[in-house]
């Protein structure tokens, strides 16, 4: 048996040839680009048949691809592993979709991605116009579908996706499906803090609860174009609030409720908004965090500093405090709960060119100074819905759960939009994954029946710390596609969220993307392909990776550098607000015709794709350039270890050392011994030139409340600059950092 796979002979003048001097055929590319002129159908004149031999798995598709050569033919001998089975020890191997799964997912097999890759890269503009069919548009766009330059040297960057096309993503995302019958399916559940305490709102619900917001908004003097800041935790009025700007044309500007009173100021005086939505407080755990003593503290500041806001809506979440209670002005702060009761549930949508601006989300930057990525509409929409469905594989009987906060760009594309746009049930949960004891996530998984669950590697990291009894309590029968984001995961905690979590049947998105590009970029697709354990593997429809050297030279084959997207995307931000120049300069300077990402990334042999962490956090050690994540992920498959961060400290030999952060296993006792041996696992797995030179007890990490590790601090810790260690007002608990520098000598 054979798997026949159709492949177009190129001109080669773009650097191509094909070779079939032996049995099974093999193709030799010498191109840069990924995928070119692969094809899934024959036809006359150019074309031939590649015949390959067919896996002992009894999979109906293998993995080809643009890098496959005669030594490339190795893999196809390599041991596999199917899903369903446990997961082999080595991390070259490869974990194949059921075949069962794959015959029902929407892309069942590698042909098919081939097929739909190939189309969006050489026909994007007719590829993204049948993804944007399925969409209500007022006015379609013109003849001109895309329009870019990504070229810093030929003029000012730009790209622009269906201008001309008018829409409204909340239309697209309630209306749409109330008009096609799904108004009483349930779009959100949502899962209290304290067990016991949950609601839901079916589509119907939802757009009343939105238009009664909307016209509010309206009421109040918002117009569109006008910004918003949202200052919410993870209640429903969060998505409500998001809705119903992106209804009148108000530009959202979402602040995790987790961020000091300084760091809202910021965001405040950046944007300018009309009004301020927040609530008087939420309980997370056992903590009580007072929201509206934080807004009222970077109001009473950015109004020092000229801008002035004259409403705070505020909503009343009265399980965390009581109305009277909370702090008041009376000029300037209203009760949600009096006032937005009272307004029509029927709200005329606004409708804004697919160029308007949708969003504001503040990211870090290394200036110090929050950068305020842009969204706008049409392309956002189609990017976000087209990644969420194929992504995840949804199904219209799923029940979907993302872990994220709204506040960040996880919870804006795949908590509200990504899903909402494609008629999902959404799980939105208030509390934190480890109240009231680590098991919760899979007691709100059995209770809801989740189907997808999405989460990022550290929360993985820190349920692995508290063993596997508390997950195996639990059916979670109902799962079958789970995904990470948010950094690379390492292989060990990928087995063990596959293996524990997954039973070893349900697949891993493990995605790659960020702020900036608005949706998956790199990602697995669930019965594609074959995964392994901690790649994010090939790109998404539309998406151009490219590795670079440090002299912007595309590199090919199996390689290490520079992550970079040649032409532009439906999803990517469109400028940084009111600083265009600092947009060019950051994301386009350094590799003129490239979007620069700031990862690092290898690329191995069979063109799997491996994230190795921000390139501002690699380590040069003795000229060896060592990405921070490949650290951390060997010290984490040492038995004892739970979790670890890496910092780089000057070396006045080495240049740089690395300066490793860890923290043991439940019950396991700091010791020389067990230094050793973590030492040896880096010498083991990466080699002695990547052994951290320093290895710091930690009983915890410090961690913004969405689980960022804050390596600012641990950079500074490690170089004793003590005296230098910033704002730790973010931090999820302030009191690690003292722990940190107490055992700082031990």
């Amino acid at each position: 048996m054979a798997v026949n796979i159709y492949c177009n002979l190129v001109d080669r003048r773009m650097g191509y040839c094909w070779s079939h001097k032996t049995d099974p055929f093999l193709v030799v590319a010498r191109g840069s680009g990924f995928f070119k002129a692969i094809r899934a159908s024959v036809d006359a004149g150019n074309r031939f048949r590649l015949r390959l031999p067919a896996m002992t798995n009894n999979l109906t598709t293998t993995n080809r691809h643009s890098h496959l050569s005669a030594r490339n033919s190795a893999v196809l001998k390599r041991k596999a592993v199917v899903i369903g089975e446990a997961v082999a020890s080595d991390d070259a191997d490869r974990i194949f979709p059921d075949q069962d799964f794959a015959q029902q997912a929407h892309v069942p097999n590698f042909e098919k991605y081939l097929e739909m890759y190939t189309r969006s890269i050489e026909d994007p503009a007719g590829f993204w116009s049948e993804m944007a069919d399925s969409f209500y548009w007022k006015k379609k766009w013109g003849q001109q579908v895309n329009s870019e330059n990504l070229d810093i040297t030929k003029g000012n960057i730009k790209i622009e996706w269906f201008k001309g096309g008018i829409t409204n993503i909340c239309y697209n995302c309630l209306d749409r499906n109330i008009e096609s019958g799904n108004g009483e399916k349930i779009a959100i559940h949502w899962e209290g803090n304290d067990r016991g305490v949950d609601d839901s709102l079916t589509y119907n619900q939802l757009l009343d609860r939105v238009c009664q917001l909307a016209n509010y908004l309206k009421e109040s003097g918002v117009k569109k174009g006008d910004s918003v800041i949202i200052y919410l935790p993870m209640l429903m009025e969060l998505p409500i609030s998001m809705l119903a700007c992106a209804r009148i044309g108000a530009v959202h500007s979402v602040v995790f409720a987790g961020f000091s009173a300084e760091s809202l100021e910021q965001r405040i005086i950046d944007c300018k908004p009309k009004i301020v939505i927040t609530c008087n407080a939420v309980k997370r755990g056992t903590k009580v965090i007072n929201l509206k003593d934080i807004v009222d503290s970077a109001l009473s500041e950015s109004s020092q500093n000229g801008v002035h806001v004259d409403l705070c809506l505020t909503y009343a979440n009265e399980l965390a405090k009581k109305r009277e209670d909370t702090k008041w002005q009376k000029e300037r702060d209203v009760w949600w709960q009096d006032v937005v009761p009272k307004c029509s549930t029927k709200c005329d949508v606004e409708w804004v060119d697919a160029e308007d601006p949708l969003f504001l989300l503040y990211t870090s930057g290394s200036t110090g100074k929050p950068k305020g990525v842009l969204h706008t509409t049409g392309g956002y929409m189609v990017y976000t819905a087209a990644t969420f469905k194929y992504a995840f594989d949804y199904k219209p009987s799923d029940i979907y759960w993302c872990t994220a906060d709204c506040g960040w760009i996880t919870g804006h594309s795949y908590v509200a939009y990504g899903p909402l746009l494609n008629g999902a049930t959404v799980l939105v949960y208030e509390g934190v994954p480890n109240y009231p004891d680590p098991g919760r996530c899979w007691d709100i998984v059995d209770k809801y029946k989740v189907t997808i669950f999405y989460t990022a590697p550290t929360l993985v990291r820190s349920l692995m710390r508290d063993g596997n009894e508390y997950v195996t309590r639990y059916s979670r029968k109902s799962l079958r596609v789970l995904g990470s984001v948010g950094e690379p995961i390492n292989p060990s905690a990928w087995r063990w969220f596959y293996d524990v979590v997954g039973d070893s049947r349900c697949p891993i998105s493990d995605t790659w993307w960020q702020t900036e590009t608005g949706g998956f970029m790199i990602t697995p697709l669930p019965g594609a392909w074959p995964q392994k354990p901690g790649s994010a593997t090939f790109p998404f429809f539309g998406v151009q990776p490219a590795i670079v050297d440090e002299k912007g030279k595309e590199m090919e084959g199996e390689c290490s550098g520079y992550l970079c997207v040649k032409a532009s995307w439906p999803g990517a931000f469109r400028t940084l607000f009111g600083d265009h120049e600092r947009y060019e300069t950051t994301y386009f300077s350094a590799f003129p015709g490239y979007y620069f990402s700031g990862d690092g990334c290898s690329r191995d042999k069979d063109g799997y794709y491996w994230l190795t962490g921000r390139v501002d956090d690699v380590i040069n050690v003795s000229g060896h350039r060592i990405g921070t994540a490949e650290v951390e992920s060997a010290l984490v498959s040492h038995p004892k270890c739970a979790e670890a961060a890496v910092v780089g400290v000057e070396h006045e030999v080495k240049g740089q050392c690395i300066y490793a952060f860890v923290t043991p296993v439940e019950g396991v006792e700091y010791s020389e011994d067990l230094k050793k041996s973590l030492v040896l696992s880096v010498r083991t797995n990466i080699g002695a030139f990547a052994a951290p030179d320093k290895i710091h007890w930690a009983p915890g990490l410090p961690k913004t409340r969405s689980g960022k590790i804050m390596r600012r601090i641990l950079r500074k810790i490690a170089s004793r600059q003590l005296d230098e260690l910033g704002d730790t007002s973010t931090l999820a608990d302030p009191n690690v950092v003292d722990q940190l520098i107490a055992l700082a000598d031990s």
